[in-house]
Formats: structure tokens, sequence, C-alpha cells
């Protein structure tokens, strides 16, 4: 079937995730509408775009599609997200009106999950800790002397929240003699026992776990998931890795935590988004930050762009959806 093409998303991001080599490989039956993207739907180019599409590919930046869009979008049949969450741009009505939805939330955690597993692996290293002490004697150091615990081997680690990005950690981490358990109120233990890993309450995880990784998603009953009790409960030499988002900790507990120079932090994530150049955050020895970097970056968006236009193509084809988005699944996606 012939599916006209829009974009909507910001204009550096179209520019970043679809240039126009990538945009070549959407099929003959998707003709494109227009060779930049929506950016608002209140433009003389929504006015000329929104009548005839019947895919609209969304990205990071795209406007609300709500009543009022979709009154003006009458052929509009699929919406392609060429990033993770949907909620903060579909209203409802989306489904209400039957209009399928897709998202590459999926290829959105791969990057993620590989940075969560790097630093994983060099946290039980001791990575953080022998940089500390390398630089301050500038000179020769011992490391097994210094930490005889290090290594990978048979340490355990815990994974706060069985998400995509969680399971995604779990499938890279069986090659490695780790023992990993989760703590996730949505997982059964049959589920976890298929994932090849023990489902344990999220105190046990915490005073057990020589890494604890934090994957949950941002909702109003995640906010400060990771208090300062659970903080407390994090057995000295732990580390604590931090790709979800900055609101599920309890930022300033942590940081107390990490004052006492027994806890280790490696964090994605903050609040806020950016932090205030006195925060005690840049000055820790003992944390590594990264300005959001575990998401999809650099060549990483093209895996977005791909996932996105396969979809296109396949529904083309008279295909499924293979990433479709259920309505109810916006209760729990961040």
């Amino acid at each position: 079937m012939s599916l006209n093409v829009a974009f909507s998303m910001g204009e550096d991001v179209f520019a970043r995730i679809f240039p126009p080599q990538r945009r070549a490989h959407l099929g003959s039956s998707l003709p494109v509408l227009a060779d930049e993207p929506l950016t608002t739907f209140r433009s003389p180019l929504a006015d000329a775009v929104l009548p005839g599409v019947g895919v609209l590919i969304t990205g990071w930046g795209a406007p609300m599609v709500d009543e009022a869009v979709l009154d003006r979008a009458p052929k509009l049949r699929y919406v392609i997200h060429a990033g993770g969450s949907v909620k903060h741009h579909l209203d409802a009505a989306c489904w209400a009106r039957g209009i399928e939805v897709s998202t590459a939330a999926t290829a959105n955690a791969v990057p993620v999950a590989e940075y969560t597993v790097a630093a994983i692996l060099m946290a039980n290293k001791k990575v953080l800790q022998l940089n500390a002490a390398l630089k301050s004697t500038r000179g020769h150091i011992n490391p097994d002397a210094m930490f005889p615990e290090m290594g990978n081997f048979e340490k355990r680690v815990g994974l706060v929240g069985a998400s995509r990005i969680g399971r995604h950690v779990i499938e890279l981490l069986k090659p490695y003699a780790l023992e990993v358990v989760v703590a996730d109120p949505y997982l059964d233990a049959a589920v976890a026992r298929d994932l090849g890993v023990t489902l344990v309450e999220l105190d046990e995880l915490a005073s057990t776990s020589d890494v604890i990784s934090l994957h949950a998603p941002s909702l109003a009953s995640t906010h400060n998931l990771i208090s300062e009790r659970v903080i407390g409960l994090m057995k000295p030499g732990a580390t604590f890795i931090n790709t979800a988002r900055g609101e599920l900790v309890d930022q300033d507990a942590l940081i107390r935590r990490l004052c006492k120079q027994d806890l280790y932090a490696i964090l994605d994530v903050t609040t806020p988004w950016d932090l205030p150049a006195d925060n005690q955050l840049y000055d820790l020895p003992n944390v590594l930050l990264t300005p959001h970097a575990a998401g999809s970056l650099g060549t990483e968006l093209q895996r977005l762009a791909v996932t996105a236009i396969e979809e296109a193509n396949r529904v083309a084809e008279g295909g499924e959806l293979v990433h479709r988005v259920a309505v109810e699944d916006l209760l729990l996606m961040a």
C-alpha cells in the first residue's frame, strides 16, 4: 500500500537521525511529503502536510499530537517514534482513533545497556579506586594488595528494575561469572528464573550487592525510590550506577553517603539534569560523572533511524508493527 510520510521532531534531531542518505531507505510506496520536519503543527507546512500524511515518523522534540491535530490528519494510520517514550508527545486520542503506534525504545536501550555493563565490569575491577590511588601516588601501586577483593568472578550485581534496558543488561551479562539479582514489583519469580536471575526485595539487593544499577522508569511512584534508607543499606565498597533518571534517587542523601568515601557512584543522570557548578558531585574522587551519554549518541542515533524506517517499510508492505505500543503501556512508560 502507498502511505505518505512526514517527519515531526526538532530540526537538529532530524538532521542527525534522518540525513538524506538514511531517508533514501524508505520504500517506493512511502513518498515523503516534505524534506523538513514538522517542528510545530501550527505552520503553513503543517497545513500542507497533515491532510495527506499516512505515517508520521516522530523524534525528540516532536510537538503534541492531540485531538486537534488528528482532526487535520484524517489519513494518519501510523505514528512511528524514532526514540523511547511516546507519552510526552502522543495524546491517548491516537489509540482511541485506532492509530497504531511504534517506538524505537528497544533500539535506544542497546547503548544504555552496553554502558551499564561496561560500568559494572569497571566497578568490580575497582577502576575508580585505582585511578584515584594512581593519581595520588603518581607512581607504582600494587592493585592486588590494595584491593584483594577486586574482580568480576562471583560478584553480586543488583538491578533495580527489569525494564527493557534492565533485561538487555541481564542478557549482556550472561557470559560473565556474576550473580545477578533483580528487585522489581512487577516481575514474578517464574519470569525471573526464565531470565536467569534471582528476584529479591530492594532492601536485600541494596545490602548484599557489590554493584547496584538502577533501571526503573521515572513515575510518581518511583520518585526517590533509592531513598536515604536504601542508600544507607548499601555495603561499604559497593558501587551505585544510575543511567535511568536523577529524580529516582534522593541525591542529597547519596551525596552525604559518598562524602564518607565508603561508596562509589557512576552517574549518567542527576537532578537537575545539568548540575550547578558548585555541586559536590563534581569534586568527589569516588564519583564518575557523564553528561547523559549512555543513551543513543553519535553513530548510535542511526540505530533509531533504521528501526523506524524498517517499521515504516514493514507496514507499507502489509506487515505488522514489531515494536507496537499499546495505550496501557503508557502507565509504566517513563
